[in-house]
């Protein structure tokens, strides 16, 4: 089993994977946040020995309440740093209708690094990640070779990251970045049929964009 580099020597050295866009917060989105937030959160797991599922990015969380509606014996954390799918996923969770879904809202890259252990994750999904189009800002990309380093650490060995996009650059230096990264195998595979047809991926097939997939699994 490849092993990465230990904590320390990735904690604060890490290059943000997202815009710091701050959009206004209502009081009843921060009501949610204040009232659900830390009882739906990576905490509130009852049974730890549960298989566990991180999606980085969930946007509206359309795919993450998918996934749990098609898996649940399979716990799903879901983590963004913007607050209207947020709110959006702790309201379900609140509702009671999906025990397997977890909430969390802030960095994905920081909850890898210091709240997850290694080998503890059964897979992680990265649907639609902002692909950071300028040359300048490739390092901000969360398919890296830092990250992909915690991220093989992080994984069980034989649990699959799930990939999807509609940018061709970033799908091309995603596959070349995973085929030389020596604790992962896989390339471009099938959509998987749980997950769904977001607004975002319509409006790209609607401008003319091929959303891929991509399926590379931790060796063992």
């Amino acid at each position: 089993m490849t092993t990465g580099p230990d904590d320390s020597t990735w904690k604060d050295t890490r290059i943000r994977t997202f815009h710091g866009r701050h959009g206004r917060v209502t009081a009843r989105m921060q009501q949610v946040l204040d009232r659900a937030g830390p009882d739906h959160g990576l905490g509130s797991r009852s049974d730890p020995t549960r298989p566990l599922v991180l999606e980085v990015g969930c946007g509206d969380g359309v795919a993450a309440e998918t996934f749990c509606a098609t898996h649940p014996d399979v716990d799903l954390l879901a983590v963004d740093v913007h607050t209207p799918g947020v709110v959006r996923l702790l309201e379900v969770c609140a509702s009671g209708s999906m025990s397997n879904l977890m909430v969390e809202r802030g960095d994905a890259v920081e909850l890898l690094d210091h709240r997850l252990p290694p080998a503890s994750l059964a897979g992680l999904h990265l649907f639609f990640p902002d692909p950071w189009p300028k040359a300048r800002h490739h390092k901000r990309r969360f398919v890296r070779p830092d990250v992909l380093d915690l991220v093989a650490d992080r994984l069980a060995p034989g649990a699959p990251l799930r990939i999807a996009s509609d940018v061709d650059d970033y799908v091309s230096s995603a596959v070349d970045l995973l085929d030389e990264h020596p604790a992962f195998e896989g390339g471009v595979s099938a959509r998987p049929t749980w997950r769904p047809v977001t607004r975002y991926e319509t409006a790209g097939i609607a401008a003319g964009r091929e959303p891929i997939d991509l399926t590379y699994l931790r060796r063992t």
